[in-house]
This record gives structure tokens, C-alpha cells and sequence, in this order.
């Protein structure tokens, strides 16, 4: 897969995301928010599981120990971020959860520097920069006062930020995209439905009051973009991912005027420019300066020298 269509898919799960903050806010008129994240990553796990059982009846070797610790890993940063982001969207607007949620554009390459010192290509910086400037402008251009479900929302960028840069990691190591899903979406599930039991009363009654957020957001906006995210991320940089990965602010302006009657204020077109201007800087910037072939005089004379020295 060339790098171009890795990135389309990264923005087509960008799409599918930006429909999910629809279904993650309406949701919560029926459930909590661990049940609801553990039955739509329970759902996302089956819909993966054929998948990964195929994936594994083809491959040549098992996947290494230290890759399955990994894979659980991811699946622990992956709960981390889906219930700290679905707490905050309980006391916080939308529009505060998809600006600070976008953080992650930002955080992703820092993190990657500061971790394993990972330089990315000058142009992700500005292009990242834009791409966070015009998830703010997307949502007005500025925030209230910081309450709770914001510093929550905080909290779950920076945990976006760590599985999108583990995923970039640990995906080679056995070539087995579907069976992370699956894991990482098991562990998930596991973590909430824990979290559910002790913390709310889930029961079937408000479960069916949800079932169009809970089947979108399990087989849709987890099991189909997770998926896609992974598959992307095995043929591009995690900071180039993170900025495709950043439209889902714009989709979800898009689908909240669509299905929800908002509509974007004229500074969020703006915004809209700035996050697709970052897009095709990150794809088209790195292909601009090549390494100038060398003609076969040059060669020669390399040569020549090289002999009389």
C-alpha cells in the first residue's frame, strides 16, 4: 500500500469518528458511560473476531510473547482514552470535547520525541499547529471556563496520543493489524464492563433505549476505524497519522449540521481550511525536495577520486 492511500484511509476513519461524537453525545441520555463503552467495544470485538481468526489460520508463525504484551499495552491506552473522553462528553458541550480531544495532533509528535526521540519531518510541527489552531477555530474559537469533563478531555488527548504512537510501534513487529484490534478492543471491553458492574446499573431496558449508538459505534466508529487506523499506520508516520486522524473535528461539524441542525459559525470555515491546508502539507511537503539523481559523470569522477586517494 503506498503511502497516499494509507493516509485516505486514516481519513476515512477520520469520518467515521466524526459521526461517533453524534452518537456518543445522544447516548447519553439512556446510558452511562462505561456501560456504553463497554458494549460498543464488546460489539466492535465480535465484529473484528472473524477477521483475526482468519488472519491467524493464514500467517506463517505465531505472534511473539512480547508483541501479545504490547498489543495489550495499546488496548490499555485505548480504554483509557474512550472512557476519560466519554466521561468528560457527560458534563462538558461538544463542541469543548472535539477542540480538546484534538490535542492529540499536537501532543503525538511531542510525545514522540520525548519518548524515543523520534524526529519527524519539519513539515508535521506547522502542519500540526494548523491542524490544532483549526480544530479551535472549528468550535468558535474559544473556551469557557475549564470544568471537569474538560480536564477530562485533556487527560484522554494525551492517552489518543499514546496508542496512536504505540500502534505506529508495535504493528510491524508481527503484521497481525486485525488480531490488535481485536485484542485491544478486548481489553477494553474487559476494563469497562468491570468499571460498569461497580460503578452504574446497567440493564437491558436502557441498553435497547441505545442500541443505534451502541451498533454505530461498535461496528462503525471502533471496529471499522480502529481497524482502518491500524491498517493506515502500517505505511505512514504516527505524526502524519494524528493530523489525518484530526478531521474527525471537521466531519463532526459536518454530520452535527446534518443530523443535530448546528451549524458551523463563519470563523469555523476557517478552521476547516486550516485543518485540510495541514492534511495536504503532511502529503504532498515530503515529496517536494527528492535526492537529485546522480548522473553517471558525477559517478565517474567519484570514482576517479576516490581511486586517487
Amino acid at each position: 500500500m503506498t503511502r497516499f492511500r494509507a493516509n485516505l484511509l486514516l481519513l476515512l476513519a477520520g469520518a467515521v469518528w466524526g459521526m461517533g461524537f453524534v452518537a456518543q453525545s445522544t447516548a447519553m441520555a439512556d446510558v452511562g458511560p462505561w456501560t456504553f463503552v463497554a458494549a460498543k467495544f464488546a460489539l466492535a470485538a465480535v465484529t473484528v473476531a472473524p477477521f483475526a481468526f482468519l488472519e491467524r489460520r493464514k500467517a506463517a508463525v505465531a505472534i511473539p510473547r512480547p508483541a501479545l504484551g504490547w498489543f495489550a499495552v495499546i488496548g490499555a491506552m485505548l480504554f483509557l482514552a474512550s472512557i476519560t473522553q466519554q466521561i468528560g462528553i457527560v458534563t462538558t458541550s461538544v463542541t469543548n470535547a472535539g477542540f480538546l480531544t484534538g490535542l492529540y495532533v499536537v501532543l503525538t509528535p511531542i510525545l514522540g520525541l520525548a519518548l524515543w526521540r523520534d524526529l519527524p519531518h519539519w513539515i508535521v510541527w506547522p502542519a500540526a499547529l494548523a491542524a490544532f489552531f483549526g480544530i479551535a477555530l472549528l468550535g468558535g474559537g474559544s473556551l469557557s471556563a475549564l470544568n471537569s469533563g474538560d480536564l477530562w478531555i485533556v487527560v484522554c488527548a494525551v492517552f489518543w496520543a499514546l496508542q496512536i504512537l504505540l500502534v505506529g510501534r508495535h504493528i510491524g513487529e508481527s503484521d497481525r493489524p486485525y488480531a490488535l484490534s481485536f485484542i485491544q478492543f478486548l481489553v477494553t471491553t474487559l476494563a469497562a464492563l468491570l468499571g460498569a458492574l461497580a460503578l452504574e446499573a446497567p440493564s437491558l431496558a436502557r441498553l435497547w433505549a441505545a442500541w443505534p449508538e451502541i451498533v454505530y459505534g461498535g461496528v462503525f466508529s471502533t471496529g471499522l476505524a480502529f481497524t482502518l487506523q491500524i491498517l493506515g499506520q502500517r505505511h505512514t508516520t504516527s505524526a502524519q497519522a494524528s493530523i489525518f486522524l484530526s478531521s474527525e473535528a471537521l466531519f463532526a461539524a459536518l454530520f452535527g449540521a446534518i443530523f443535530l441542525g448546528e451549524r458551523i459559525a463563519a470563523i469555523g470555515y476557517v478552521g476547516c481550511a486550516l485543518i485540510l491546508a495541514a492534511m495536504l502539507a503532511v502529503e504532498l511537503v515530503p515529496l517536494y525536495r527528492r535526492p537529485r539523481p546522480v548522473a553517471a559523470s558525477e559517478t565517474t569522477a567519484t570514482s576517479g577520486s576516490s581511486t586517487k586517494a
